[in-house]
């Protein structure tokens, strides 16, 4: 089994899965490169770019994995076009109602090919419709019904006349009576249609010349209509062509389905072509109706700066770096405005790559020329100051002589650098930014009478005031935004906003309210029991204080070597004292009315036996407080030194 078969049997699954037929594999030689050609389509014969990357994808991977291809080769799938071959009683069938060309292996009646509309298939006759006209003028009788077949197997080429059965004749050349179709096949009935083979052999030359212009007219339609509808989705597309002819005004390049024109006012200045060389342009014109050539290409065309760049540099594909704006001037230079999306990547430094790998890949495609890259801004003053780079910009003002220009100032060493070689610089700097612009130096600004600093200040405070206030309602829209979304959040919700909190708190404060007038107004009634209640509690806390209180005394003093002594033993820590916590099911109640208005005041009641108790436990504090007394730490001293 050859390498191609192997290859067909490995493709043909992946494309099944998506409903999409294998055409061809075949290897084909562009210059040094090896590319293995796969042509897929589907069964009404169409495909498109999005499809073929995506296959194209997926068999790369499978042919990887399992390693078929020992040397290096390029992965191509494509379309087979619209002037595939039709090798299949299947091809030829979905091809129905196309336009196709016939080559005959046995001429008959001296013609070897034929073209026309494909408009049946059966039984491996195609019937195709070229003849019609001009047997239609051999009558004489413009609106006659006529078919014809062309048998791809033999060759032979068939006329037939139709005309509809009908019960009253009125144009014998259209219509046949019942009685007479009878004649020709039982089988017939009303409104059938009748078919009778004409000699075409009885033609004249008026129709024959006839048939001969109509088919190349058709023809040349067709094609028109073909390359159309290829490539009118592709302008500004950059494509790989192939140079077939060099001419003094123009170049004709072989882009794959056609021949584009490239004019020399779209070619690079001092750029030589050859025939055979493989070159990249943009398409930049696409015609349906026209004599000359359809497609028009361009290698001078700014777009082809950012197609490569495109290719190049992936964060412009992903579309995380914008080329906001580009301006070039082919074969010279070309400035590129770069704006991020992404304030991590740097946009300038992803343009130019690693040790400018990026950018020096796309000056060697363009033969040297010069690419200036700078950042995006929104402030026209600042755009202009980078697009005027390398030259130093001291301001932009608005200019009084020119309505609508604006009038950059430079020091006066600057000027020339400002302007450029031929007023490369400057053009290139009004393309990019759309604005006209007149450059002069600080002397010729001194000399005017002009105060440009007071000028540029105030612009300068205008500027940053709009774009503070376009920011502040950028965020207030914002804001706006979010509450209305909350509201209609909360009007999904069913949330009710007529009944607050705030009722149910009054009503309980009234409930607290009148419980403490009546507690005060009974507190006479309940005095004995509550007597019998503070004594209850006065013997428990003495109790409690008697088990539990812990007096410290004055300890003993303890010298350095007690200390060191009892260095190693280990210490009981005193027991800490237990963290009471709220338990978790407590609620907490909001005071519903304002302490410092009460009409009556809440103190503790102590029985004179408390009373007796607290300032008995305040005298004993009093004496165990050794800290206070005069005690004369010198008389330790000897102690120490002995």
């Amino acid at each position: 089994m050859d390498q191609l078969t192997k290859i067909k049997e490995l493709v043909t699954p992946i494309l099944q899965e998506e409903d999409i037929l294998l055409y061809d594999v075949k290897w084909h030689t562009e210059g040094k490169n090896r590319i293995l050609q796969i042509s897929i389509m589907r069964k009404d014969g169409s495909m498109d770019i999005d499809t073929c990357a995506e296959m194209s994808e997926k068999i790369s991977v499978k042919l990887d994995e399992e390693d078929l291809i020992a040397s290096e080769y390029f992965l191509e799938v494509c379309s087979p076009g619209a002037e595939r071959e039709l090798r299949s009683d299947e091809e030829i069938q979905h091809a129905v109602g196309e336009y196709v060309y016939v080559k005959l292996k046995n001429p008959k009646n001296g013609l070897d090919e034929v073209k026309g509309d494909l408009t049946a298939y059966e039984n491996g006759i195609a019937y195709i419709n070229y003849m019609a006209k001009a047997f239609r003028k051999h009558i004489e009788i413009p609106d006659a019904l006529v078919r014809v077949d062309v048998n791809d197997a033999n060759g032979d080429i068939k006329v037939y006349q139709q005309r509809r059965i009908v019960e009253k004749v009125e144009d014998d050349e259209l219509e046949i009576s019942l009685e007479d179709a009878k004649k020709v096949n039982q089988d017939l009935e009303l409104d059938g249609v009748v078919e009778e083979e004409v000699d075409i052999t009885q033609l004249g030359r008026a129709a024959v010349i006839l048939a001969k212009n109509v088919m190349k007219q058709k023809i040349r339609e067709a094609e028109k209509l073909v390359v159309y509808e290829e490539y009118c989705d592709k302008v500004e597309e950059m494509v790989i062509g192939t140079i077939e002819s060099v001419e003094e005004k123009f170049c004709i390049v072989n882009i794959g389905k056609t021949l584009a024109l490239m004019p020399k006012n779209q070619q690079i200045p001092n750029e030589h072509y050859h025939e055979g060389e493989r070159i990249r342009v943009v398409i930049t014109e696409v015609n349906k109706e026209t004599k000359g050539a359809q497609v028009l290409v361009s290698r001078g065309d700014a777009t082809l700066v950012k197609r490569l760049f495109e290719k190049e540099v992936p964060e412009i594909y992903q579309g995380v770096i914008e080329i906001k704006a580009i301006a070039r001037e082919a074969g010279e230079r070309t400035k590129m405005a770069v704006y991020s999306h992404n304030e991590n990547i740097d946009p300038i430094g992803a343009c130019i790559g690693p040790r400018g790998s990026r950018v020096q890949a796309i000056i060697d495609e363009l033969n040297g020329e010069k690419i200036d890259i700078f950042e995006w801004s929104e402030d026209v003053s600042e755009l202009i100051k980078n697009s005027l780079s390398p030259a130093e910009v001291l301001a932009v003002i608005p200019s009084e002589e020119r309505k609508g220009a604006l009038l950059v100032v430079v020091p006066d060493n600057q000027l020339s650098l400002a302007i450029g070689k031929r007023g490369k610089n400057a053009r290139l700097a009004v393309k990019l930014t759309g604005n006209k612009i007149d450059i002069k130096s600080e002397s010729d600004m001194e000399a005017s009478g002009i105060d440009w600093k007071a000028i540029a200040v105030k612009q300068r405070e205008e500027y940053l005031a709009a774009q503070a206030e376009a920011k502040a309602l950028a965020q207030q829209e914002i804001f706006e935004n979010a509450q209305e979304e909350e509201a209609l959040t909360l009007d999904d919700a069913g949330v009710v906003f007529e009944e607050s909190y705030i009722p149910e708190e009054e009503e309980e404060a009234v409930e607290i309210e009148t419980q403490v007038v009546e507690e005060t107004a009974v507190e006479d009634e309940k005095t004995s029991v509550e007597n019998d209640l503070e004594e209850a509690a006065r013997i428990a806390k003495e109790k409690q204080r008697q088990q539990g209180l812990n007096v410290k005394e004055k300890q003993e003093y303890t010298s350095k070597f007690e200390s060191l002594a009892d260095a190693s033993t280990k210490t009981e820590a005193a027991p800490s004292k237990p963290k009471y916590k709220k338990h978790e099911e407590e609620i907490p109640h909001k005071a519903t009315f304002d302490l410092s208005k009460k009409e009556y005041e809440m103190k503790p009641i102590y029985s004179e036996e408390e009373l007796e108790e607290i300032e008995r436990a305040q005298q004993e504090e009093e004496e165990n407080d050794w800290i206070h007394d005069d005690i004369d730490f010198d008389e330790y001293d000897e102690y120490y030194d002995n």
